[in-house]
C-alpha cells in the first residue's frame, strides 16, 4: 500500500513562502532557526507543511527573515487579506469618501485635502462635486497682526 502525502496546512502554503523567503535571504534552515529562536526540526516541519505555527512563532520567523509579520499571518490563515485574494484585482479605495467621512476634520480641512488630492490625481479624474457641500463660504481672512492702538500722550509731570 503506497502512502499518500499530506497536503500542506493552510491554503496559502505558508511553508513554501517561508522557504522562498529564507532562500532569497540566503539563509540555511539552521541559520534561520538561530535567528528566530525556533528549533531547526520544528522549522523544517513548518516548511514541509507538517506543523502550523502559532502567531508568536510566526512573529519570530518574520523578525529573522526581516519580513512583515502580517504577511506571514495572512499566509498562515490567521489574518484575512485586506482586499480579497491576491489573484483578484483589488478594489480601489474611495479616497474622497474616506476624507469626507473623517470626523476629526472640519469642512474646511476636508475641502483643502480634496483640492490637494485632486491636484495629484488630476482634475479629469475627479468626480464633480458641489462647492457648497465641501467648502465654506468665502470670507475675508483674519488679520494676523494685532490692531494698532494709539498711545495716550505722556504727561510731562510723570
Amino acid at each position: 500500500m503506497s502512502r499518500i502525502p499530506l497536503p500542506p496546512l493552510g491554503a496559502n502554503h505558508l511553508g513554501d513562502y517561508l522557504r522562498e523567503q529564507r532562500q532569497s535571504a540566503r539563509l540555511s534552515l539552521r541559520q534561520l532557526s538561530e535567528l528566530a529562536g525556533v528549533s531547526n526540526p520544528y522549522l523544517s516541519q513548518i516548511e514541509r507543511g507538517l506543523k502550523k505555527p502559532s502567531a508568536e512563532i510566526l512573529q519570530q520567523l518574520a523578525k529573522g527573515l526581516q519580513v512583515s509579520a502580517e504577511s506571514l499571518y495572512v499566509r498562515a490563515g490567521i489574518l484575512d487579506e485586506r482586499h480579497g485574494d491576491a489573484s483578484a484585482t483589488p478594489e480601489p479605495l474611495d479616497t474622497r469618501a474616506v476624507i469626507g467621512a473623517d470626523p476629526q476634520l472640519t469642512d474646511r480641512q476636508k475641502a483643502a485635502l480634496l483640492d490637494i488630492y485632486d491636484s495629484f490625481v488630476g482634475a479629469e479624474n475627479a468626480p464633480t462635486r458641489t462647492r457648497s457641500t465641501t467648502r465654506q463660504s468665502p470670507r475675508k481672512p483674519a488679520s494676523r497682526t494685532a490692531p494698532k492702538t494709539t498711545k495716550a500722550p505722556r504727561n510731562k509731570g510723570e
